[in-house]
């Protein structure tokens, strides 16, 4: 191994953004789009916004056929961006289009499947030679993983996976010796999608994480995803966690306003960052 790719490993991208949000705010703000929504240049447009209004870190979303974790709004978006056409190379595009607008790292948030079929390390080497960060993966477990956590470390990607409130003490020492980046706290259990409450599961699943050692481990630290909506859910999650994810709430202002809906709402979101 290279000296440089060894520099290249030692840094997350998504890891050293999060820090310095923790640092100078109440933390960091994580905004999820799916790419091809409601078109290829418009998520492009939106990515873009959500970054000059706020968001730390971009999560985008490959649309998928059998997407089993994802909410009804999220799924409606990315089955019009199937019925649009989207092609996985469309991600790459996306990527490189928003690099070069914007300075923030982008995980792709992808079921493993469309990973495989594209060939594990072509898809890690495209994806860094577009300027991505890494990748989350809801359905790949640790102990499934060694060909996509071999791929990661050549290429110096992040890698992202999700613990739940099920999730044994064992599985989350696997989860924060694996990950790269943040560990992805899962708030409740079920499919994705705005609640009115985030569930106070992920406040104990956090606490959790820290006594498995999280902050020793080499991960950057724990994001809470799924359930949260407004600026005071943000704060409400920042008081314990790392990072806030987002959404449902984004992709429905995109899929009701367009691109100004979703700066919109993004801005607001940011406030809860300075709690």
């Amino acid at each position: 191994m290279s000296e440089a790719t060894s520099e290249l490993r030692a840094t997350s991208p998504v890891g050293s953004v999060i820090q310095a949000a923790n640092a100078t705010r109440a933390g960091a703000l994580i905004g999820y789009l799916p790419v091809g929504f409601p078109n290829l240049q418009q998520s492009i447009d939106a990515a873009v916004a959500l970054v000059e209004n706020g968001v730390d870190v971009l999560e985008l979303g490959l649309p998928y056929s059998d997407p089993v974790m994802d909410g009804p709004v999220i799924q409606k978006a990315t089955q019009s961006a199937l019925e649009s056409g989207f092609h996985l190379s469309d991600a790459f595009t996306a990527v490189e289009a928003i690099r070069a607008r914007v300075d923030a790292p982008i995980l792709l948030m992808t079921y493993y499947n469309p990973v495989l079929q594209y060939g594990i390390e072509r898809f890690a080497t495209d994806l860094v030679s577009a300027g991505g960060a890494g990748l989350i993966t809801p359905d790949l477990t640790v102990d499934s993983g060694a060909e996509w956590i071999s791929a990661s470390e050549r290429t110096g990607l992040d890698r992202v996976f999700l613990t739940a409130p099920t999730s044994t003490d064992e599985r989350l020492k696997l989860a924060i010796e694996n990950s790269r980046g943040f560990v992805y706290v899962v708030s409740t259990m079920g499919v994705t999608g705005a609640r009115n409450d985030v569930d106070a599961a992920a406040r104990t699943l956090v606490d959790r994480l820290r006594a498995n050692g999280l902050e020793t481990d080499g991960s950057s630290g724990a994001c809470v995803g799924i359930g949260i909506s407004t600026p005071d859910q943000v704060a409400e999650v920042l008081a314990y966690a790392d990072g806030a994810i987002v959404g449902s709430a984004l992709v429905r202002a995109l899929s009701e306003d367009g691109v100004a809906g979703v700066a919109r709402v993004a801005r607001s979101l940011a406030t809860g960052t300075t709690r």
